[in-house]
């Protein structure tokens, strides 16, 4: 089974994969692993990569392409695998199903974790993290609070709310994921691929809707 994982941040998506990962016994491929593996193994594409990288440049589409087909050959994902984290755009989602063209394959579900903007706006704008950087300890205002507002249970610092953790910031990487990802769940849903599945809930629960889909 090949599956595509979506969901914005803050929606429990990496949570979800590990749990399917676990339920489906297939390999889970995100681009963050393809790219460490490929700059490791020394592959063209991870090397045509690396010269982008290096220079703290955005890796186009086109090497990011290669290196997921790189990957997409191994002997490893003949079973099935999790894609997440690629594709991000329609060009590679459009490329993907080229790939997987020409070894007669196909992406068998796309599954959409759907949580609404404001309630991704409150889950990451409430995280507190502690201002020690030897504790570190992460909290949330709603879901876990500290035993004293602002103080760390753990060591006692003073809690923070971190730059990337600011409404403002969160606001504009939702700006940036919706422009992205509304052309791949239109896609996938004119293929007859999208499933969609509601985000908010006890986790169990959501992993439950995933698994029906899947039977």
């Amino acid at each position: 089974m090949r599956i595509v994982l979506l969901g914005g941040p803050g929606s429990g998506k990496g949570t979800q994969a590990k749990k399917l990962i676990d339920r489906l016994g297939v390999p889970q491929i995100s681009t963050g692993d393809i790219f460490r593996a490929a700059l490791k193994e020394g592959t063209p594409m991870g090397l045509k990569a690396k010269t982008y990288m290096d220079k703290g440049d955005l890796v186009p589409d086109d090497v990011v392409i290669g290196v997921v087909e790189e990957r997409l050959t191994k002997p490893d994902l003949d079973k099935g695998y999790m894609l997440d984290g690629f594709p991000r755009t329609l060009p590679q989602a459009q490329a993907l199903d080229k790939i997987l063209t020409k070894q007669s394959k196909s992406i068998d579900h796309a599954i959409l974790v759907d949580v609404p903007d404001e309630e991704l706006v409150a889950r990451l704008s409430g995280r507190r993290t502690c201002r020690n950087s030897e504790c570190g300890r992460m909290y949330h205002v709603m879901f876990n609070r500290s035993k004293k507002e602002g103080v760390c249970d753990a060591c006692g610092s003073e809690l923070y709310q971190r730059d990337d953790d600011s409404e403002a910031t969160i606001r504009e990487r939702l700006t940036v994921y919706n422009n992205q990802t509304a052309p791949l769940i239109n896609y996938y849903d004119d293929k007859g691929l999208l499933r969609r599945v509601k985000g908010v809930g006890p986790i169990d629960e959501i992993f439950s809707s995933i698994e029906k889909i899947l039977r």
